[in-house]
This record gives structure tokens, sequence and C-alpha cells, in this order.
């Protein structure tokens, strides 16, 4: 998500939040409506945090200011995360951090910041201001329900938002963002950079340049190709794809394109219908040739070279058992409430990038049913767990889960203001986590999963 393009000023985010969270227990008006019977209404949750179905439960394992195992505090804003089984019964969850340029009083930072911190960039005017966007990592017990260790792991880049897990095993940490040196950072920002699940401390800050520099949201890959598809969030974005040189080593280089429909230049269905739920159209792939130009002129090249325009392109994944994927334009629709597509790859997919087709999933006409859907996972079920990103006077924002047929119902409901992120599954599909955005807060969901009733 994007704060700047809501009724927050991005300066003005930590007073913003503070001052909603104050007052975000007075109004608490309930107006999703389920289409299918889901897993039952929601219950009143006592501590006012978090609603969840009957049989439901959640654990408080992360809170923002918490003093974690490397002796840095757990940084506000949490995002995108993705949860790796690393042995043991135990998960690695990478966590990251949406934080601007100058947010330092909401980082890891208390006092003076340690000489020896390999930060990816710092204020061009001042070396000792590092930016605080990065990531953090937790490793969990899921047998003992516990945290073993919670430690930065990636520091020094710029509005981290969602980003994606790798079949091999790491967390790829999305910048959303179009710094520039111009705007007073040491570097150039808007890349992707990747985290080892089983690294402990800091990595080295390495951007993967060859996949692009724009405002990126998340990323997914599929495991069969080592494809990469990306999210852009913008209300004008494209929907990319980077075809590495070589599977499993993204920083070996490779190819970067964007997808075009034929006879469909905009998909967002603002003012003329172009696109219709459940339509499934012929995808092609344009080249962007470089990929290391300004975040800005990136996407303009595509659009000129005929790739299609998706209304802020959010959250990504891959479906295994289907071998396909989701991705959410959180404003698409004629009412703008939202739209999810659904991308098939070709059967044989392969590093030549072979086409595949794209339908509209989902076209939201109703708010009570789906409202601004950000990130989003595919459940052990097959069903989709889709946050919320609305910002209103009320607190109304819910996990919506929906099922292969498109319908929608109900999981969650956060009774603080902010938004539900990063809701990923353990290995064994017992255990879901996710974020409350602000004050970051992560929580641990268990409960009967399977007994959900979608007809």
């Amino acid at each position: 998500m994007m704060i700047s393009r809501r009724i927050f000023g991005a300066g003005m985010l930590g007073t913003a939040f503070a001052g909603l969270a104050a007052r975000a227990h007075a109004h608490l008006p309930f107006n999703a409506v389920n289409e299918v019977g889901g897993y039952g209404p929601l219950v009143a949750d006592p501590d006012r945090l978090l609603d969840l179905p009957k049989g439901f439960s959640y654990q408080v394992i992360s809170r923002r200011g918490n003093l974690m195992s490397d002796g840095f505090v757990v940084p506000d804003v949490a995002d995108g995360m993705g949860c790796i089984g690393i042995g043991k019964n135990r998960v690695a969850l990478v966590r990251n951090h949406e934080l601007n340029a100058l947010e330092g009083s909401s980082g890891p930072f208390v006092g003076d910041v340690p000489d020896h911190i390999n930060a990816y960039d710092r204020i061009d005017d001042d070396q000792q201001k590092i930016l605080p966007g990065g990531t953090t990592t937790l490793i969990y017990d899921t047998d003992e329900r516990r945290v073993v260790e919670e430690f930065l792991s990636l520091i020094g880049t710029a509005r981290n938002c969602s980003g994606g897990i790798t079949p091999w095993g790491s967390w790829l940490s999305c910048e959303e963002s179009a710094l520039e040196v111009s705007d007073g950072v040491g570097k150039d920002h808007g890349y992707i950079f990747e985290v080892p699940a089983d690294h402990k401390g800091l990595v080295d800050p390495v951007p993967l340049k060859a996949m692009g520099c724009f405002v990126h949201e998340a990323v997914c890959i599929d495991p069969r190709s080592g494809i990469a598809y990306m999210t852009e969030d913008r209300g004008d974005s494209l929907f990319y794809r980077f075809i590495p040189s070589v599977p499993g080593q993204l920083a070996a280089g490779g190819r970067l394109q964007a997808l075009s429909i034929s006879g469909i230049a905009d998909t967002r269905n603002w003012e003329d219908i172009s696109i219709s739920v459940g339509d499934e159209h012929t995808a092609r792939w344009v080249d962007l040739g470089d990929p290391e130009r300004s975040a800005g002129e990136l996407r303009e090249r595509g659009a000129q070279r005929g790739a299609t325009i998706f209304a802020r392109g959010e959250g990504i994944f891959w479906d295994e058992k289907e071998h396909q994927l989701f991705f959410t334009a959180t404003s698409g629709g004629p009412k703008k409430f939202g739209q999810i597509f659904r991308y098939r790859p070709a059967a044989k997919a392969s590093l030549h990038g072979d086409d595949g087709s794209l339908s509209l999933f989902l076209e939201s006409q109703d708010a009570a049913t789906y409202n601004l859907g950000d990130n989003i996972c595919v459940m052990p079920s097959g069903h989709l767990m889709v946050s919320e990103d609305q910002y209103t006077e009320i607190t109304n924002n819910h996990l919506r889960c929906v099922t292969p047929k498109g319908k929608t119902y109900v999981f969650g409901r956060s009774r603080i203001q902010t938004e539900f992120a990063g809701a990923c599954f353990s290995p064994d599909g017992s255990t879901m986590f996710v974020n409350l955005m602000s004050p970051s807060t992560t929580v641990a969901i268990r409960g009967p999963w399977d007994s959900v009733i979608s007809v």
C-alpha cells in the first residue's frame, strides 16, 4: 500500500495513525456480507484487537517497540510477510516494514546507529541517518508456539511494501518507492532485495536491478520455470514478469517484460467495460529493454509498447495445486471496490516465456462483499485470503476469503484503525500468520481450518 495516496500525507504517517488508533474503538459498524457460509459469524474480541469466527484464536507474537534478539527494536508499519519452513518444527517469518526515508523514529534503532550496520542507503547529508525500511525475521517454533529469535535482516531500503517467497527458501522484499539520488538520498530506489530465510542477522543488501526499477508491490515465482511475476502499485500500473537467465539465481540477470492483452489496453473498467469476469484472454509479453531506468520511465515505455494497464496491482500469490497465480487490482472496477485477476502460464512454461492466459476472476460491485483487497495468499483449502486496505473515519478493515467460484466471506475484522497485511500459512497448514500494520503487530491464528462452508 502507499499511504501518501490516501488521506494521510507521507510525513504525517506516525501522528495520523496515532490519532486514529486513539479513537478506533468509538464506532465499529459491521456491514460486511458473506456470500457463502464461510466459518460463520465473527465473535467480538474482548481485547478489542481482532474479531474471528468461533473456534479460532490468535496469539500476539510480536509488537512494535519490543526488544529483539539483536538488541534493536521491532520497527513500525509491518506489511508483506512470508512463512518459510526451516526444519525442526520451526518457520522463518520474514516481515517487511514499509517506512519512508525520513521515518527513522519508527525504525529499529534507539539512540546512535552502530557503525558496523550494513545498510543499503543513508540520507545524503547525514551518513548516520540510515533509511529505516527493510525486513525483520522471526524464528517461530510451531510446536512450542513461541518466538525463538527475532532480528533485523535488511535495512537501508525504502517503503518495503510486499514481496514474495521463492521455491529455494528466501523472501523477496519489494520497494514501493521511486526515490532517486536527486531526492536527497544516497542511491536510487525501486528495487527488489533477496533475504534468505536461514540467514542470521543482516543480509548484504544487493538490489536485483535486472528485475526492474519501478514502484514494486509484490512478486511470486512459478516453481516449474523460475519465472517471476510482479505487480506495481499505481493507478495506471503494468503487470510484469522476469525470465531469469539461470532459474533460481535472480542476481544472474534475465529478461524483463510486461503483459499485453490484444484489444484490451485498460482492464480497470472505470469508464468503459473492457474485460468481463470469467473471460479468458491470451496473453503476450512485450520486452522492456533497459530495466534500470527511473521508475516512471519504465512504466511509460511499457505502455508505449502496448502493455495493458491495471488499477493498482498489489498482492500476488502462486497457487501450487493448480499451477496458476492470482493478483489483486485494489481500485479496479466501475465502483473502484477492487478486482482479482488470475493468470495461467502455458502448460509448458519455460525460460522462453511461453504465453499464458489472463482472466478477471472477481470484480466487486458492493463494498459489503469485497472492498479494496490488497495482500493475498492461497489458503490450504484452495480459497484466497485477502487483506483489506481501506482507511476511513471508522474501523472497517476485514480479512476476506474468496472461494474457487469467486464467492466471498469474512474471516476476521481489525478492531483498530489499520490494515491487515502479510497473511501466510505454516507449511503444515495449521497456523496463519498475519500483520496489523500500525502499530506493528504480528499474530498467529489457529482453529478449524477444514470446517469452512463454501456453498
